[in-house]
């Protein structure tokens, strides 16, 4: 049997497809007096926040009909931004390119936290490149993982780069 979130995730994958987008996440917190109900959107260009709030109150009209919990529940409909977190393998593929931030459940050639581009992804996990290391983590071994904005100044106005 289902559960209330494969459920969720199959209604809000269809209907965020229906307006060209993707469902990149789904979480459901908490518990007892009310849930939080976390949905990530992503699309080919950014989502605005006029646009995530009409997919928001569409969204809260589907769960007031399904009624999927007991009880309360808070829905946050958001883009993934700047710095993400990554859960699923297709973050990871989304992500090659990007310097990432990974935490292990345990070390990986001898280190359980690990900083650098992401530069292969396969089926079981992916690879990471620093400036002096490339390491393959698996899927399952990743405690916590999330993109990491990178900032590069633009050169000042005025200043001859040649």
């Amino acid at each position: 049997m289902a559960t209330n979130s494969e459920n969720l995730w199959a209604r809000f994958e269809e209907y965020l497809g229906a307006e060209s987008l993707e469902l990149d996440d789904l979480e459901v917190t908490g518990g007892g007096k009310g849930k939080v109900i976390r949905v990530t959107v992503d699309g080919e260009s950014s989502v605005d926040v006029g646009r995530l709030a009409r997919l928001s109150r569409g969204m809260a009209r589907m769960l007031d009909e399904d009624d999927p919990f007991e009880g309360s529940y808070s829905l946050e409909v958001t883009s993934p931004g700047l710095e993400r977190k990554l859960r699923r393998p297709s973050h990871f593929a989304k992500s090659i390119g990007r310097t990432v931030s990974v935490k292990t459940v345990s070390e990986v050639d001898g280190a359980t936290s690990h900083k650098g581009e992401v530069v292969a992804t396969t089926e079981e996990g992916f690879v990471v490149e620093g400036e002096s290391w490339r390491r393959t983590i698996r899927y399952d071994e990743v405690a916590k993982a999330r993109t990491v904005f990178v900032w590069v100044p633009s050169p000042k106005p005025g200043k001859n780069s040649g």
